[in-house]
């Protein structure tokens, strides 16, 4: 299960059970962390995930920023709340290449914010897949 982490909306996405490909599943809107994290665990929780992947944005020089460091006080305590693995993934571009396709394929303003946090994920669990791939 991947993770596309924003400061308003989570986006979500999982894999078919041969890690081949990515699959969105939904965008959660944010409310405070417990919440959230409680909220994101139950998918977790209902999937049966193995792994969660959770995109982490840097610039694009690879440098930290403050969304990183937000993401990352996120991501540490989601793994103080899960026995399930969670990973980092480089997010460079995932949102861009979403808007992308999205206006590409004519959604409205309003119509892209309902799925690009979700295509976003989908394409930081599709970039982790690939890497395992590669390793094998």
């Amino acid at each position: 299960m991947a993770f596309d982490l924003g400061e308003k909306r989570i986006g979500i996405a999982v894999s078919d059970p041969f890690n081949t490909y990515a699959l969105p599943v939904e965008t959660y809107h944010r409310k405070n962390l417990k919440t959230d994290i409680d909220a994101l665990l139950k998918i977790v929780k209902e999937k049966r995930i193995t792994t969660i992947v959770c995109g982490l944005p840097v610039n694009f020089d690879g440098s930290e920023s403050i969304q990183t460091q937000r993401a990352q006080y996120f991501i540490d305590r989601l793994k103080e709340a899960t026995d399930v693995p969670v990973l980092t993934a480089d997010e460079r571009c995932t949102t861009m290449q979403a808007h992308e396709v999205l206006i590409s394929e004519d959604y409205s303003r309003e119509k892209r914010k309902k799925y690009v946090d979700t295509l976003a994920a989908t394409y930081i669990l599709d970039g982790f897949l690939g890497s395992l791939k590669n390793k094998k």
